[in-house]
């Protein structure tokens, strides 16, 4: 039976893909910088018989495994490998040696978990209906490594994709299925506030560009609970203020910096203009002038249906019903796996974590820690949903 030989492969390279995480969870490197790691991911793989080609994304890896040279069509799966700038405090014996760079968002075990199937699946490539690609992906914490990766080919003939990204709140071997919305739409936002300068004894002689802010600031959060649809979530964050440069001096120009996270896309469509009103009727309000500069960033991940089906079916049948459970409620997080579901439908689980002996502390977190038994949970997952999406499309066929 194809499942109980991917569970023995698993099994049997548990320890190996322990010992692959804790050298990546070492040796973190930041976006775009992942070179040692792309270098060492490219080794496992050719040593597991599995073509590897770096360079994809500037400094990422692609793993082919082609088993059918009369089929042009690929199954992807994306893990992310890059790590933050976070100083860690863990105490493990395998902690970052790199001062000031974690592994703090588990993108050590997506890597290893990726790894894992690859190794798995290629000691099954006679019993591999179909081709499968594994994209190791840099710089997803700024969002840019699957735009890199799409621009040098990563998605060309690729009719499907899966990913994954642990998550502390399930616990370690289990794993969490969202049918629907996973992610948020996560935008940039700039407002500069201009007024006129003053002496601080003398208000009404000026424009104070900071009191303005505190009500461009004010007005957002108040219009967001009152304007937008409740059962369609925004968040509005302003995370940065830079103006002044006196006690006494009445400021004459701020600059907000914030993030905005939405859901549903029709909402994120009409975000921009929505702000922009409010942001340009306050400061009329007040005799103020205003620059707003409102940057897209990724999209929210919509999870294809028959995928997350796919992936569901594929789980239980794995795991069990005890190790799987179905997500109620998406992320106000953003994930750039959502760029890849412009080329191509895909899915992304959640891979439980979370620790029975400590306490679970969040992602991007400098004590954060995972249950490793995760790993061979994610490798099975992936391997045997790869294993049924082609023998799906088989009898489509």
């Amino acid at each position: 039976m194809l499942l109980a030989r991917i569970q023995e492969l698993a099994a049997t390279l548990a320890p190996r893909l322990i010992e692959i995480r804790r050298h990546i969870h070492s040796h973190p490197e930041l976006s775009g910088q992942e070179y040692q790691t792309a270098a060492y991911v490219a080794g496992v793989l050719a040593s597991s018989g599995v073509r590897a080609i770096e360079g994809i994304g500037k400094t990422g890896v692609l793993g082919e495994l082609k088993v059918d040279s009369s089929e042009s069509r690929w199954l992807a799966i994306r893990t992310d490998m890059d790590a933050l700038p976070i100083q860690e405090r863990t105490n493990l014996e395998f902690a970052s040696r790199n001062e000031g760079v974690m592994h703090a968002c588990g993108h050590d075990i997506h890597t290893t978990v990726g790894l894992g199937a690859a190794m798995i699946l290629s000691k099954l490539k006679e019993k591999l209906p179909g081709n499968v690609r594994f994209l190791f992906q840099p710089a997803e914490e700024i969002a840019q490594g699957a735009q890199w990766m799409i621009k040098d080919g990563a998605m060309q003939d690729v009719d499907g994709i899966l990913g994954v990204h642990v998550f502390p709140t399930i616990p370690g071997g289990c794993v969490g299925i969202r049918h629907g919305a996973l992610t948020a739409a996560a935008d940039d936002l700039e407002v500069i506030v201009m007024g006129e300068s003053g002496h601080g004894a003398r208000p009404h002689e000026a424009i104070d560009a900071i009191w303005i802010a505190s009500q461009v600031i004010t007005s957002l959060q108040q219009a967001i609970s009152r304007m937008q649809n409740p059962l369609r979530p925004v968040v509005l964050t302003i995370g940065q203020i830079s103006g002044g440069r006196a006690p006494n001096v009445i400021a004459d120009r701020v600059k907000l910096l914030g993030t905005v996270r939405s859901l549903h896309p029709e909402t994120h469509e009409k975000l921009p203009a929505w702000i922009e009103q409010i942001v340009s009727s306050v400061c009329a309000t007040y005799g103020a002038k205003y620059e707003l500069t409102y940057k897209r960033g990724v999209p929210g991940v919509q999870n294809d249906p028959k995928l997350t089906q796919l992936v569901e079916t594929a789980a239980l049948e794995a795991l069990g019903r005890s190790r799987v459970q179905i997500l109620p409620e998406p992320s106000l997080g953003a994930e750039d796996f959502s760029m890849y579901l412009e080329h191509a439908p895909g899915t992304m689980f959640r891979l439980g974590v979370g620790l029975t002996d400590k306490p679970n502390y969040p992602l991007h977190h400098p004590q954060f820690e995972v249950d490793e038994a995760a790993i061979v949970t994610g490798a099975v997952t992936l391997a045997y949903a790869a294993c049924q999406y082609w023998k799906q499309q088989a009898t489509k066929e």
